[in-house]
């Protein structure tokens, strides 16, 4: 009985950073309950537009192993898109440094190339990537968890201290900044546009010469436009001037997205941090701590690294 009780396991949190986690605890054996207060699909991962590229996200070393690792996964997933979500997609990511790109991922992305005049009015880089569909691959991972013998229960946590469990796993993204409590977790709000694919196959990048992003992803029955990095905002309803203001400038790299019918809006606050806090904190009464968090914008990218990570930092 003893044995069983320190193999326990609670992780804190059901986005993807948590549920990633949570599945590989499990399926390393430990006896692991998710404690989240919403489910997946009402997380911020699920509005997250999930293209595979490390972004706005520190410390960069360890970024890059992480969202290396992660790709290991990702292209193994894309085998089964329908199932995972996960799907192998080509596009152009604008504003880029080719060199730089290939210096750290170019022997696992042999494909990268400059983008010609066709594919890209300016100086972008051309690459086959995952692009995730998270309403499918949230439920994918949850499914998978609960097949690995995970539990998955409501609560509300107000504070990491009241989880009892040997070992506690913190994957709160905004929330540690009350639950730690931890200010430097800070929300950075993105706006996204859902409209009809008018038939748009490839994914695009681009950041204009005052630093505003536009981006369009093509996800099964929609196509994806973004988005906004706008700090310190808190507001989760759509600003439809925003809205505007972002398939204007999705349709100026891609005439064919102007006119297409709105499906939709989404807006999400990402869990910005100046570095992701990934380590083990052992508390006073003997029982580990690990904190999982602070992944701004590249959560779906590191994901799978982390958790590795964090199971690894996890042994009771």
């Amino acid at each position: 009985m003893e044995s069983e009780r320190q193999d326990a396991v609670v992780v804190v949190g059901g986005g993807v950073i948590g549920l990633t986690t949570a599945l590989v605890l499990a399926e390393r054996g430990r006896r692991v309950r998710v404690w989240t207060r919403d489910p997946a699909e009402r997380t911020t991962s699920a509005v997250a537009g999930a293209l595979w590229w490390p972004y706005a996200i520190e410390p960069v070393e360890l970024a890059r192993t992480w969202a290396l690792r992660s790709l290991d996964v990702y292209e193994k997933l894309a085998a089964s898109p329908e199932v995972t979500g996960v799907r192998m997609v080509e596009g152009v990511l604008g504003e880029a440094d080719l060199d730089q790109a290939v210096a750290w991922a170019g022997a696992r992305l042999p494909g990268l190339r400059a983008a010609t005049a066709e594919e890209y009015a300016g100086t972008g880089m051309w690459a086959r990537l995952p692009l995730i569909d998270m309403s499918t691959h949230l439920p994918w991972l949850r499914e998978r968890f609960l097949a690995a013998g995970g539990v998955i229960e409501t609560r509300t946590v107000v504070g990491l201290a009241e989880v009892d469990a040997p070992v506690v796993v913190n994957c709160t993204g905004l929330e540690a900044r009350e639950l730690v409590p931890d200010a430097s977790v800070r929300p950075v709000r993105g706006q996204l546009v859902l409209v009809e694919n008018p038939g748009i196959r490839t994914w695009l990048v681009s950041t204009d010469a005052a630093g505003e992003t536009a981006y369009c992803f093509p996800q099964p029955g929609r196509l994806v436009l973004g988005g906004t990095t706008d700090e310190d905002q808190w507001s989760l309803e759509p600003d439809p001037a925003v809205a505007e203001a972002i398939v204007r400038r999705c349709a100026a790299l891609r005439p064919e997205i102007a006119g297409a019918r709105v499906l939709g809006h989404l807006v999400g606050l990402r869990p910005s941090r100046d570095a992701v806090r990934l380590e083990r904190e052992l508390l006073p009464d003997g029982r580990v701590l690990v904190h999982n968090y602070g992944h701004g914008g590249g959560g779906v990218t590191v994901a799978w690294g982390c958790a590795e990570e964090a199971s690894g930092l996890a042994a009771p």
